[in-house]
């Protein structure tokens, strides 16, 4: 008997010889009178061991066979659930197999069976969060990861996340390459579903900044930075009216950071179970199992309810923004020259200042070309570039004059002039004993 049920007893005992009153035992206790009255009742007719709960040594109601357990542990024990936590795991197990057990019965037999090991708890440093944006569409942070996704059972992926700092709202794609014209498919998307965020918030990658050029000509001595044009998604959000703010460091953008770390867990273990091996599958199973999941979920109510989200309007052209944008010079056939083709303006569009001109080309996501001119659009066809003139035929070289001397009397002379000379050595060896001292 616990000290619990002694104070019981002999509050019950008092009421019992009427040294209290039933109400005024319902009030120690914190009974009811009515439940007074009962366990008076059951005191007289059993003794002491009234105040003694009736499953004491029993074993509980809802304590799970053994059978339920056996099944439970062999369906976790399988290599697709490998690494499964027991709150992923208490979810596919009601959900794929009908066996519903609760997460911390579920934690202990797995802890008893070697397929989960708990966490010890560590007293980590303190640290201040920063708050939310109060509105939808405030913030959007923007991020890719490069991790396994489909472990090795097809080619590597790429997942594209936009996650709402209000809200915790996530948007994703997986793509092949983290190239811009892949961004721009997903920022298409997005603003297509929610109009025009006010700001995004991504790291200083290639695709979303410039680096800044400095000057080497004078070292030792500060010299402002040369500033380097937009690449193609910051022209695109300029022009969209979105702005956009890069992150120092990861844990700036941390929001992003652990949703990737919440994805390479739940989201990997649940493509594994699917079978997913190919690019399309995985997109399908982010579309129609994971995304809803986490909007339904995880994700929280704004501070404030109004949407900062802006309508797109006719005069945002998603296609001409979001596009690979480039100038060209027209020649004065009204030609111009983009990747290596040649291309003639439609005589309908020639205009009046046109010749000579700079024109913006856009490479759009959909693999057409399209030409602008101020605002007006042009039309403009391939064309085989004009052959080349063949090179002039160059010039025999000139003989040099003849000097008049016989042929023969030159080949004469240069065999004399090639022919060796006598070394030293052998010159001061002949015997010139014989010969004139004088000459005639």
């Amino acid at each position: 008997m616990t000290q619990k049920e002694r104070d019981r007893l002999v509050v019950l005992k008092k009421a019992e010889q009427r040294l209290i009153t039933q109400r005024q035992a319902a009030e120690e206790l914190s009974l009811s009178e009515r439940h007074v009255r009962r366990l008076l009742v059951k005191l007289k007719r059993e003794g002491d061991k009234a105040v003694i709960h009736g499953l004491r040594s029993r074993p509980s109601n809802h304590k799970l066979s053994p059978e339920l357990r056996e099944k439970a542990v062999r369906i976790l024990s399988q290599a697709v659930y490998r690494g499964f936590g027991p709150t992923l795991a208490a979810e596919y197990l009601a959900k794929k197999h009908k066996v519903r057990i609760g997460r911390e019965a579920l934690r202990k037999l797995m802890m008893g069976a070697g397929l989960w090991r708990g966490k010890r708890r560590t007293l980590e440093a303190v640290h201040t969060w920063r708050q939310r944006r109060g509105s939808r569409g405030e913030l959007v942070q923007w991020d890719t990861s490069d991790h396994d996704w489909l472990e090795g059972r097809g080619e590597k992926l790429y997942l594209i996340h936009m996650i709402d700092d209000a809200s915790s709202e996530l948007t994703g794609r997986f793509v092949y390459a983290d190239s811009t014209a892949e961004n721009m498919l997903l920022l298409w998307s997005y603003l297509e579903r929610n109009g025009r965020p006010v700001t995004f918030y991504t790291d200083k990658a290639s695709l979303f900044q410039t680096a800044r050029k400095h000057r080497r000509d004078r070292p030792g001595e500060e010299v402002d930075a040369v500033e380097m044009p937009p690449t193609q998604i910051g022209r695109a959000l300029r022009e969209l009216g979105v702005s956009w703010i890069p992150a120092h460091s990861p844990q700036a953008k941390g929001r992003v950071e652990r949703s990737f770390s919440t994805a390479q867990d739940r989201l990997v273990k649940g493509l594994r179970v699917a079978g997913v091996t190919t690019l399309k599958q995985a997109n399908r199973y982010l579309e129609e199992e994971f995304l809803p999941w986490w909007n339904q979920h995880l994700t929280v109510l704004p501070a404030n309810p109004a949407d900062a989200h802006r309508p797109l309007g006719p005069e945002h052209d998603l296609a001409s923004a979001l596009s690979h944008v480039e100038t060209r010079q027209v020649g004065n056939d009204y030609t111009l020259h983009y990747q290596g083709c040649l291309y003639q303006i439609a005589r309908g569009d020639v205009r009046p200042g046109l010749r000579g001109a700079t024109v913006r080309v856009e490479a759009r996501l959909d693999g057409s070309l399209a030409v602008r001119f101020q605002q007006h659009w042009l039309n403009i066809e391939p064309i085989e570039p004009r052959p080349k003139a063949a090179p002039a035929p160059k010039a025999a070289p000139r003989k040099p004059p003849s000097s008049g001397v016989p042929d023969a009397w030159r080949a004469a002379h240069q065999r004399m002039s090639q022919a060796k000379s006598l070394p030293m050595w052998q010159a001061a060896a002949i015997n010139r004993t014989r010969t004139r001292q004088t000459m005639d």
